[in-house]
């Protein structure tokens, strides 16, 4: 049984970026589609559903934070994980990204197209980690005081043990990004 392809739009006025994340994504075996502003993107995401969307900032006739929202209002986008390339890199636009649940805010020129690919994996399950976590070893309970959780590591909303999620950044240098989580309220 041939396993299914990951379908990302990539939403850029720039063809060479479109185009470099395209073939990057292609080779990588990807099914990717490609869109020439915001609003070409929605009409794309609309019809298409891709399993992800990698979008610009600036573009013309609708950029990519109106992109987050107008996909965010109907029912059969509003859950497709959005990732936002920035080729400024404004703190404004970060904080405005993350407020609007963009999955990965990317400053181009800080991360490489590969790192990328790395991150879009991560969000599948390529590349992310689940473990629990043991709440009486080495540090454990000063982390655990440190971010609030008492000393059992329990959830502040629901009570339930919280697990550490590690997510790769970079598997060539096993550099990797660590998250405490409920797996019962997420």
């Amino acid at each position: 049984m041939e396993e299914k392809k990951i379908k990302i739009l990539i939403v850029d006025d720039d063809e060479i970026v479109r185009g470099t994340y395209a073939d990057i994504f292609r080779q990588e075996g990807f099914e990717v589609s490609e869109a020439i502003d915001g609003l070409d993107g929605l009409d794309k995401a609309t019809k298409e559903t891709p399993d992800i969307i990698f979008t610009g900032i600036i573009m013309p006739r609708m950029d990519g934070f109106s992109l987050k929202e107008s996909l965010a209002k109907n029912v059969n986008t509003s859950n497709i994980p959005v990732m936002m390339l920035s080729h400024m890199g404004r703190e404004e636009d970060r904080i405005k990204a993350e407020g609007l649940g963009i999955r990965n805010f990317i400053v181009q020129g800080m991360v490489t197209p590969r790192q990328v690919l790395e991150l879009v994996r991560n969000i599948f399950g390529n590349g992310a980690y689940r473990m629990k976590f043991n709440a009486i070893e080495m540090d454990a309970l000063r982390l655990a005081k440190d971010f609030g959780y008492g000393e059992k590591f329990v959830c502040p909303d629901c009570g339930g043990e919280m697990m550490m999620n590690l997510e790769i950044t970079d598997a060539s240098k096993k550099e990797f990004r660590a998250k405490f989580v409920c797996p019962k309220c997420g």
